[in-house]
């Protein structure tokens, strides 16, 4: 399969920077895909359209690490990955073939797991206060932080664990030893007793239970300790690697991790901005919550897309599915998981986490909204439980974004008249709030805290009404999207963020694309699913209803729809087994990560290979399979829809095939690229819609050739909503795209809906298209004025139409 619109020049050296036109997100690890394996798919990823490799952290990370975010060093690309040698050959690599490199950057947080591996956090360690890199973390050295002044490590497990502390003498010098850990030794403290040295050191090691922290870390991620990016000198020491891949023109863009974590994210985004230039793009892992816009005064060309996939996925959901879906939720959960629900349940959740997950956070803001409002004598309680209380009503990760001015006084005033004994409490929070220092910087950080604890890691395991909804950035409450309210937050996109990222799925997303695909098939068989889930309960006693109605959605969405069943793949079982734990676990319902109940976990992992070995195994498969052509038309909808649609689309490692991830690490495992080089080589007509993912990759492909045949069309381009006519109208979705102020050039259309087409077909509908010829490039049917739409999906329930 060849590309016979492409550019003649196109395999050809390109020394100009190239403009991104698309992404291919490849997860770097040190035991399968270093710099030089990403060489080595390079040719691939051009074949297929790409534009631009956008590469997981490069810097060097833990040893071992699978995903580089937990960097141990700023200031050194990776050894393990290739170092700079091997990016430097990437970078040569892709050039030559007209394309380039996106990095992702980690700016909030470094990793201490293992203290020997960081520098950094070594030499604090061992020298304290006194250290030159002290002033890189945002350490509480004071008397009163719950450590004796001292810098608190929560790594002891048991009671038990302070009597297997040892000097361990076998280096060049001594450390002390806890099992496998190591800690320096100050200067001038060594002797004979481990436990008396442990007693001199500037840092006492805590029980991970004792809720005692005095330094920040990445949400309630003890392994990750946050550096103060607001510090000139950190910013510079930090980027100084960046700044090198900028002068030496390796890279086009940076994608960066978890801004809102930071001090000051818009000043920080403002340095980073002019420290890259005005060229390169420039894109923030940022979560926007229900209606929140980006910030327009931020110097950035858009998020990584979260908020682009809650759309490209709701659009596809039926919602007359919405109320038989509800009542199932309700009888098997004890709520809808509706908006009522998340609404009622969000305040609550929030309140847990920060009595519980994030106490030393929360104890060091009130300690600072006491020093800012000059209120060190007021009562510590009455004052943590108001600022608790305003945390937990805040809706967005944090407010100090120029569009969410004023929302903290609508927070505060209606705290106020829910309870007015909090009035005084409150009042000393918006004195220090006001003061715009230490504290206001704290609330803000902890508030992001607090909703991704609480919302993302914890709700969205909790609720079960339609799980492809639960989704990074998502609103399960919201049980579907409009077509006019899909074509408006396009539209917006093409006006205000035409260069912002598009993304299906991601190393963060709960579950991978056709995964959410098939899942959202429910929505249109609600009544079918609601009587099956009742009769395998019946059959297939599980140990938590809530549970089994959670988990039964998503191993439909992963069951392989060959009719093998996951009894014959051991691998999906394991998947399976795994997955179920850490969603149990992260509920928190009947388990958790700080207590495991492991008697009803062993319930659940027999329960699971009940419903896989049994008859429920058998009729789960069978309505996989009957359902498996409207899942393929909803991941193929939703997937050409991206990647013609406004913004820069990224496709995640592997995803121009049919894909079953599941939540990290699963969405992480390595990708057979030999397997879809030689798929894309093989393919010479249009394929069939099944378990293979042709038809996937066919898409895929022809719509990134297109997007480099006409890259005005897209990126910058215009967006025009189109609407056909006809008994079956709402079934079909549709936009033109073309250079600003031109006429369209492009027709993307898509199915939705399918199950209800099956019998009654499309009818009469029809869709009207602009004046010219129009050529699918992915069947080859031509067609001018009105086509009708049984025609335009005899072969694909897609089409990708070119003047």
């Amino acid at each position: 399969m060849t590309d016979t619109h492409q550019p003649d020049d196109i395999t050809g050296p390109i020394a100009r920077r190239t403009s991104v036109r698309s992404t291919y997100r490849l997860q770097l690890r040190p035991d399968v895909l270093t710099f030089a394996d990403a060489r080595a798919i390079a040719e691939y990823l051009q074949q297929l359209g790409i534009s631009h490799l956008y590469l997981s952290p490069i810097l060097t990370a833990a040893r071992g690490s699978l995903h580089g975010y937990d960097v141990t060093d700023p200031t050194t690309v990776s050894a393990t990955l290739g170092g700079p040698g091997g990016l430097k050959a990437l970078a040569d690599e892709v050039r030559g073939r007209g394309m380039g490199l996106i990095v992702d950057l980690v700016p909030n947080h470094v990793g201490v797991a293992d203290p020997r591996q960081n520098p950094w956090w070594w030499d604090v360690l061992r020298n304290g206060k006194g250290s030159q890199f002290a002033h890189f973390f945002d350490i509480d050295w004071s008397p009163g932080n719950g450590a004796g002044g001292r810098l608190a490590l929560p790594v002891l497990q048991s009671e038990n664990d302070p009597a297997a502390l040892t000097v361990d003498r076998g280096g060049p010098e001594p450390m002390l030893a806890l099992h496998d850990l190591r800690f320096p030794i100050a200067p001038g403290t060594d002797g004979e007793n481990a436990l008396r040295i442990h007693d001199k050191q500037h840092y006492r090691l805590v029980s991970w239970k004792a809720g005692i922290g005095t330094y920040r870390r990445f949400f309630a991620v003890s392994e990750l300790a946050a550096i103060r990016q607001e510090d000139p000198a950190v910013f510079e020491v930090t980027h100084r690697e960046l700044a090198a891949w900028c002068e030496h023109d390796l890279i086009d863009g940076v994608r960066i991790d978890h801004p809102d974590g930071l001090a000051d994210p818009a000043g920080y985004l403002a340095r980073l901005r002019r420290l890259i230039g005005p060229k390169r793009l420039l894109l923030v892992e940022k979560i926007l919550s229900g209606t929140e816009p980006l910030d327009a005064t931020l110097p950035v060309d858009g998020t990584t897309g979260y908020d682009a996939l809650a759309v490209l996925g709701g659009v596809f959901v039926d919602p007359a599915g919405e109320r038989a879906l509800t009542e199932l939720s309700r009888e098997f959960c004890g709520h809808g998981s509706d908006a009522a629900w998340f609404a009622d349940t969000e305040h609550r959740i929030k309140r847990a986490v920060a009595e519980k997950l994030l106490v030393p956070e929360v104890r060091r803001l009130v300690a600072a909204v006491k020093r800012d409002a000059g209120a060190e004598d007021f009562d510590t309680m009455a004052l943590t439980n108001a600022t608790i209380e305003a945390l937990s009503f805040v809706p967005y990760y944090r407010t100090d974004y120029a569009p969410l001015a004023g929302v903290l006084g609508t927070v505060m005033a209606e705290i106020e008249r829910r309870n007015g004994e909090l009035a005084a409490p409150l009042g000393v929070l918006v004195r220090a709030l006001a003061v715009a220092g230490e504290a206001a910087v704290r609330f803000q950080q902890v508030c992001g805290a607090i909703t991704a604890k609480s919302v993302e890691d914890t709700m969205f395991y909790q609720a079960a009404r339609l799980v492809s909804l639960q989704e990074v950035g998502g609103d399960p409450g919201r049980f579907s999207r409009t077509p006019l309210e899909f074509h408006l937050a396009n539209a917006e996109r093409a006006r205000r963020w035409p260069a912002a990222m598009t993304t299906l799925s991601t190393h963060d997303t709960k579950r991978g694309e056709d995964v959410r695909a098939r899942i959202t098939v429910l929505s249109q068989i609600a009544e079918t699913w609601a009587d099956a889930v009742r009769a395998w309960n019946d059959i297939t006693p599980p140990p938590d209803g809530a549970t089994s109605l959670f988990l039964l959605q998503n191993m439909f969405g992963v069951w392989p729809a060959d009719g093998r069943g996951v009894a014959a793949v051991p691998e999906l079982r394991e998947r399976l087994h795994r997955f179920a734990e850490k969603a149990v676990r992260e509920a928190g319902t009947r388990t958790s990560w700080e207590e495991p109940d492991s008697e009803f976990e062993s319930e659940l992992h027999a329960w699971i290979d009940a419903v896989i070995d049994g008859p429920v195994g058998v009729e789960l498969g069978e309505l996989v399979a009957r359902t498996a052509p409207h899942a393929w038309s909803d991941a193929l909808g939703q997937k050409l829809l991206q990647l013609c649609g406004p913004g820069i689309p990224d496709i995640y490692q592997g995803c121009e095939l049919w894909e079953d991830s599941l939540v990290d690490p699963d969405n992480r495992r390595p990708v057979d690229f030999g397997a879809r080089l030689a798929m894309l080589q093989s393919l010479t007509g249009t394929p069939e819609l099944d378990t293979s993912g042709a038809a996937k990759m066919w898409v895929v492909a022809y719509a990134l050739w297109l997007r480099r045949e006409r890259p005005d069309c897209f990126v910058g381009g215009a967006y025009l909503p189109l609407q056909a006519t006809g008994e079956r109208a709402e079934h079909l979705l549709a936009y033109a795209r073309g250079k600003a102020g031109e006429p369209p050039q492009v027709i993307v259309a898509v199915t939705r809906h399918s199950v209800a087409l099956a019998d009654a077909g499309w009818g009469d509908t029809t869709l009207a298209l602009p004046e010219g010829n129009w050529t699918d490039r992915l069947t080859g049917h031509v067609c001018t004025g009105s086509a009708r739409v049984e025609k335009l999906f005899a072969r694909l329930p897609v089409a990708l139409l070119v003047r």
